[in-house]
């Protein structure tokens, strides 16, 4: 089974009758679930995973001290403390006495000023552009198996994905950048015989190509090191992720160099194609740096259209 599966199924075999039983009166006022960082909150552990910070346990996320004050939540967790350390042959990761980092008892509007920079998943615009993907990511993630208010879905609700000028700000830019490493600069840095500077412009194409198709899926990015996990799951073009693999772990000899640099193509073709397809582009060619700016246009908010095409970077 999956950490989050084990998680639930050690919930619903202790947690919740721990809360029915000695805190039923804070059934209508928590959720329950497990979000946050963690490879099980992505579905992504696997045997490797079990070897730090991995185990059952779960997140009660609390309302502020106006609903549930400092003492009730303090028995809470002194009452999480109390449930069994082991389950499923795994033993349960120890929490402090005012919650573990991932686990136990939070409060609802820390959890997320920690995630996001907001308490209620209300975010600026220069939050939009400025909390880092992966925590917002880690805001949605996971899944919530009680939730008595409501208020924890509607606040990953309100987070679920950027608003669309948001997306269009970030692809753009994006897009750009995709056109400058992939199709401009790497053949540039070959002929220069700059070898390594070729390879950094293979990893910007990539990692700005992963950008692009996470945008276009409207999924958050995870953490770096779950990139190509992540774009293998996705609806639209996720078969693009065994090329990127390709252009980052071959070398730029020149027997290679040129089947490269048709990958890249061959990727800003798919990618165009999807951008027409979702009439994010009025551009009619294969030049991405042309359908970066076009894209920009179809930002409808002209504040946001008017920054930097790379101010989403």
């Amino acid at each position: 089974m999956k950490g989050l599966e084990i998680c639930k199924a050690y919930f619903e075999t202790y947690g919740l009758p721990m809360l029915r039983d000695e805190f039923p009166e804070l059934l209508p006022l928590v959720a329950a679930g497990l979000a946050g960082s963690g490879s099980e909150c992505l579905g992504y552990d696997d045997e490797t995973s079990r070897d730090h910070d991995f185990g059952p346990g779960f997140c009660l996320f609390l309302p502020g001290e106006d609903l549930v004050d400092r003492r009730t939540a303090f028995l809470l967790e002194r009452a999480y403390a109390r449930l069994p350390r082991e389950f499923m042959g795994l033993r349960r990761s120890l929490v402090s006495p005012v919650g573990g980092d991932r686990t136990g008892v939070l409060r609802t509007a820390e959890f997320f000023t920690e995630k996001t920079g907001s308490p209620d998943g209300s975010l600026s615009l220069r939050q939009w552009f400025t909390v880092p993907e992966q925590s917002l990511a880690e805001a949605v993630n996971g899944e919530i198996w009680h939730d008595g208010s409501g208020e924890v879905t509607r606040i990953r609700q309100r987070l679920a994905f950027y608003p669309e000028d948001i997306r269009l700000k970030k692809l753009a830019g994006q897009l750009l950048l995709m056109a400058q490493s992939g199709q401009y600069n790497y053949r540039r840095c070959l002929a220069h015989g700059e070898t390594g500077a070729a390879q950094l412009a293979v990893c910007e194409f990539v990692r700005s190509t992963s950008s692009v198709l996470f945008l276009l899926n409207r999924r958050y990015q995870p953490y770096y090191k779950w990139t190509f996990r992540a774009l293998r799951e996705l609806p639209l073009l996720s078969i693009l992720a065994e090329l990127l693999e390709y252009l980052l772990t071959t070398d730029n000899s020149p027997d290679l160099a040129e089947a490269k640099y048709d990958v890249i193509e061959s990727i800003a073709s798919d990618v165009i194609e999807a951008l027409q397809d979702q009439g994010l582009t009025d551009a009619i060619c294969g030049d991405l740096e042309k359908h970066a700016y076009s894209v920009n246009d179809h930002i409808a908010d002209a504040e946001i259209r008017n920054l930097h095409v790379l101010a989403g970077v």
